[in-house]
């Protein structure tokens, strides 16, 4: 299987679990359940689920009053499109043996 393939798929399963999330949080959240901790909601954005963060955080008005998460998950994902630049546009060669 391509790799591009597996990024890919890795990608929008982390992103789906980021909008899960923070939907799941609100749901909780209503109903003085417990809750998701923070830290999780922002891991699962570190390692690729940005994008779906963000939109579960505006489509659920769920921590957009907390300046934390509505700069820090921009960010987040602002420092991945940046990387995955330098990826893009760097000459570096990756071989595995």
């Amino acid at each position: 299987m391509n790799s591009l393939v597996l990024l890919i798929g890795y990608l929008v399963l982390t992103n789906i679990v980021g909008f899960a999330l923070m939907g799941i949080d609100k749901r909780r959240a209503k109903r003085n359940a417990f809750r998701v901790p923070e830290a999780t909601l922002f891991s699962v954005a570190i390692v690729g689920g940005s994008i779906g963060s963000i939109l579960g955080m505006l489509v659920f008005r769920h921590k957009t009053k907390h300046w934390y998460f509505t700069v820090g998950l921009p960010l987040i994902l602002l420092v991945q499109i940046l990387l995955i630049a330098l990826l893009i546009w760097l000459p570096i060669s990756f071989s595995f043996i």
